[in-house]
């Protein structure tokens, strides 16, 4: 059938053979009179794609198209969309729909929605018009127009890809933490959350220090604007830094191995330890006496808002913010190879999937 009717997708069957992708048509849900449907140029490997697509985060069915890191060019819109034009470049995160009514909608928390359709591996409630909502590792997708955002033209679509998850997700809480001068800020792990958190701290005018693991980052910590890189290798590396921190942005995807009361120790009083890096496996037990000490806290957040995404946008385009990128061509081969490095860790910082129009012969 094709476009309109159907999408192509790069898709896995299932778990145990995550990193084999083949090309299906995918049944888009019905277009609605908010929609925007959009033809792909460009989409980010995120590590939520591998921890889906393994079955870290549950089990799926497939065909399962994954990417919510999407990019290109509104070809329809919907009658009641005002936001977006055909011919925009626009792009879609890792949420595409909710109900906008309930008092989180309405309170401008509309990603912890009750009823919030993530891009991929979803299903769309009959007030939507039902049907599955596939992800961007394919030739087009459908979209509400209020998930659907303007990419600043200064951005190229490669990096734009990787900002509209990893990019949200760590902008988010910053700024709901108020990040900004005078405040004290440190981002563990410095991957492909982290690099780019670091870089939002420092736009946003926080002095900002980084932990890591990985003694060979440090030069890379340093070109991304942090005061200092801390090597948490050593067994007595917080001590210097107790009291330190007004918030820590955890980025990492081993917190399970950590000993989180060291790293809380480096929190001030009433300071923040908030996690965005999601791992399969739990966290590790503590003891509710280890809060105690600095009244610390421990948190976590989903994506962000709508203003928050129009927010980090309009900062990375002015403030020259860019996630590290290597571009990897759109094919059985490229998809399986930029997901099998995540899982291993082999990325410098993210991935972008580019050549749609060559994987799907289709015409920007």
């Amino acid at each position: 059938m094709g476009y309109p009717d159907t999408f192509e997708g790069f898709c896995v069957a299932g778990p145990k053979t995550w990193s084999d992708f083949e090309k299906h048509e995918l049944k888009p849900k019905p277009f609605g009179p908010s929609d925007v449907d959009v033809q792909i140029e460009a989409c980010g490997v995120c590590g939520s794609d591998v921890h889906t697509i393994t079955g870290g985060w549950g089990e799926y069915e497939g065909p399962l198209c994954v990417g919510h890191e999407v990019v290109g060019k509104a070809v329809k819109v919907g009658d009641d969309v005002k936001s977006i034009k055909v011919g925009d470049r626009v792009g879609v995160g890792a949420q595409v729909w909710s109900c906008l009514k309930c008092p989180q909608c309405k309170s401008a928390n509309e990603n912890y929605c009750p009823h919030l359709v993530d891009t991929y591996n979803a299903q769309y409630p009959k007030e939507a018009g039902g049907g599955q909502a596939h992800g961007g590792f394919a030739s087009h997708i459908r979209c509400h127009q209020y998930f659907t955002f303007k990419i600043p033209d200064p951005i190229p679509s490669a990096d734009a890809a990787p900002l509209l998850c990893a990019g949200l997700t760590t902008y988010s809480p910053l700024v709901r933490a108020g990040v900004g001068p005078g405040k004290k800020v440190a981002i563990c792990g410095i991957g492909g959350l982290g690099h780019l958190g670091l870089q939002w701290s420092v736009a946003l005018g926080a002095e900002t220090y980084a932990f890591t693991h990985s003694p060979h980052k440090v030069d890379d910590i340093k070109k991304l604007g942090a005061k200092e890189a801390i090597v948490t290798a050593d067994e007595k590396w917080a001590e210097p830094w107790a009291f330190s921190f007004d918030f820590i942005l955890n980025c990492s995807d081993m917190t399970h191995t950590f000993d989180l009361k060291t790293y809380m120790s480096t929190l001030k009083v009433g300071g923040e330890f908030h996690m965005v890096g999601l791992p399969d496996e739990p966290l590790p037990e503590m003891l509710a006496f280890n809060f105690a000490a600095n009244a610390a806290k421990l948190t976590g957040s989903h994506i962000g808002n709508h203003q928050e995404m129009e927010a980090m946008l309009k900062l990375a385009a002015e403030k020259d913010v860019r996630p590290w990128v290597e571009k990897i061509d759109l094919s059985e081969k490229g998809c399986k190879e930029a997901v099998e490095r995540v899982k291993e860790n082999k990325v410098h910082y993210r991935f972008t999937l580019i050549g749609f129009e060559k994987a799907f012969g289709t015409k920007n």
